[in-house]
């Protein structure tokens, strides 16, 4: 597509040196992912400034940049005369505005669903993906599962764990109209509003699930952590708020000016939706709906009150796009819940493990309510301090959970960075017996996952938490790849076959007391 930049007039351009048009074939902000033909946005990001990257593009066959440095690009533009430098003062939202323009804003062709929460996003965007889908609407979802079509999983280098960037937003847009979607729910991180991520998508619906404490190692304070999550709002033409959520949940209701729905678990609220009567089994939750002065009983293939309350969003959703309560109804036995979240995967000797990868205190103090409901004869709880989060966070894990199973597995979570024992370090300064019989720290979530597999009996609950995503865990900006459920698959099928299989040492698998004793004494510097 040839490009003419002194006709960009929605873009917020200072200065453009060289050829005032270049033929663009690809869009890049990571250096190398660069091809012949591509323009180069060196945005700056929380660990790097891509500046320092724009030689390295160029040599991978670059032939435009956007940047933010008048002097760097004043140089690189007598070194190379027939690449063109644009000169804005912020890369990021200029990248959202020339990502729309680029993919002829491809956001406007498909109905979008933004969702934001503390907990739940992952979730509600699977259940809205399943419920429009079911009504007929064929959805596909964006977030920390990956990317679906209505039909399947996508093959995507995610960008970031969460919520894309908006070059590949744009083209993940485009790809689910070509197959046929009509409509796309995604996950909106306050990190992804913050860094323009979303700049000038007009949402058809944003759904609240929840706010409490999280990603403070980025914010710095939860009064800009909640700022950032209302900004969705502003960029929405519909709502669906949930009303037990007391601070941002009840501000919102009060503040939004377009078409909503509110939805609560509460018997005695006023909101639009409400679910009472709850009931669960093993094979998922009964309750009854109220709305607009009927009442329906609802079965849905769900689990915790958590879930009952996504399931309202879903609805809520489905609502505001103009369908009927009663067709709506009929198709919620069917509804599909997304990759790791209350996944119950059966073992041997009647037992279960359940896969959620709640992260945050809230998440799991709600998850352990649900779990227990479910007959068991011990519960063995896997938790991760996850490296590449809020430090601050990981005491508060192990506050939690003390005393609420009977075994604990302290573990490792994209370690990022860090040493390993540095985080495990800051999870068990949590607990205020750290050496406990029934508390065992190991080094990797595999290492962790094993251990736990390892305590479990007959009868027994194996609850794996925390944020294991994409398939991978990152070590040191490097993706390595990791299932838990092809390790559960491995050392139960080894359970199986009667195998003696070679066993990592308990040291290579634990702490030994030696190294814990001083990790639970101090705090991480």
């Amino acid at each position: 597509m040839l490009i003419k930049f002194n006709q960009l007039n929605e873009l917020p351009i200072k200065k453009i040196l060289g050829p005032p048009a270049q033929q663009i074939l690809h869009l890049a902000y990571d250096s190398r992912l660069v091809k012949d033909f591509s323009l180069f946005f060196s945005m700056k990001g929380y660990t790097h400034d891509g500046h320092q990257y724009i030689e390295d593009a160029l040599s991978q066959g670059a032939v435009a940049v956007f940047g933010s440095s008048l002097p760097l690009l004043q140089d690189l533009s007598v070194k190379h005369p027939l690449c063109t430098f644009i000169l804005v003062d912020n890369v990021r939202e200029t990248m959202a505005k020339f990502a729309r323009t680029y993919y002829s804003s491809a956001d406007e062709k498909i109905k979008t669903v933004g969702i934001t929460g503390t907990n739940g996003k992952t979730t509600v965007a699977a259940y809205v993906r399943s419920l429009l889908t079911l009504l007929g609407m064929p959805s596909g979802s964006i977030g920390t599962t990956g990317i679906w079509s209505s039909k399947e999983k996508l093959s995507y280098k995610k960008s970031t764990p969460t919520t894309p960037e908006s070059i590949d937003l744009q083209s993940m847009f485009q790809d689910l109209v070509s197959l046929g979607d009509e409509a796309v729910a995604m996950e909106v991180s306050s990190i992804a509003l913050d860094q323009n991520r979303v700049d000038d998508i007009k949402f058809d619906v944003a759904i609240h699930t929840n706010l409490s404490e999280e990603h403070l190692e980025y914010h710095k304070t939860f009064a800009h952590y909640m700022e950032c999550k209302l900004r969705l709002f502003k960029q929405a033409k519909q709502a669906v708020i949930n009303v037990d959520d007391e601070g941002m949940g009840e501000r919102l209701a009060s503040t939004f000016t377009g078409p909503r729905i509110t939805y609560s678990l509460s018997s005695n609220n006023h909101a639009d939706l409400r679910a009472v009567n709850i009931e669960f089994s093993e094979y998922g939750s009964k309750f009854t709906l109220l709305y607009a002065g009927s009442t329906f009983s609802i079965d849905v293939p769900v689990y915790g009150e958590y879930n009952i309350s996504n399931v309202l969003s879903a609805i809520g959703a489905a609502l505001l796009f103009g369908f009927g309560i009663e067709e709506i109804v009929k198709v919620l036995r069917h509804l599909e819940s997304p990759e790791g979240r209350f996944q119950i995967i059966k073992g041997p000797d009647s037992q279960k493990i359940i896969l959620d990868y709640a992260h945050t205190p809230v998440a799991l103090t709600r998850l352990l309510e649900e779990v227990k409901k479910l007959p068991h004869n011990r519960l063995i709880v896997m938790i991760a301090g996850i490296g590449i989060r809020d430090f601050a966070k990981m005491p508060k894990m192990a506050q939690v959970i003390e005393n609420k199973a009977d075994e604990i597995v302290v573990t490792v979570d994209h370690p990022g960075d860090h040493d390993p024992r540095v985080i495990v370090e800051q999870v068990m300064s949590g607990f205020r017996k750290p050496r406990a019989a029934e508390i065992h720290p190991t080094l990797t979530r595999k290492q962790g996952v094993i251990k736990a597999l390892s305590l479990g009996h007959s009868n027994d609950i194996i609850l794996l938490t925390s944020g294991c995503i994409n398939g991978a865990q990152m070590v040191k900006g490097e993706a390595i790849p990791h299932s838990d459920e092809k390790i559960i698959e491995t050392f139960y099928k080894s359970k199986k076959r009667g195998t003696v299989t070679r066993r990592v040492s308990a040291k290579k698998i634990l702490l030994t007391r030696a190294e814990l004793l001083p990790l639970a004494g101090r705090k991480n510097g």
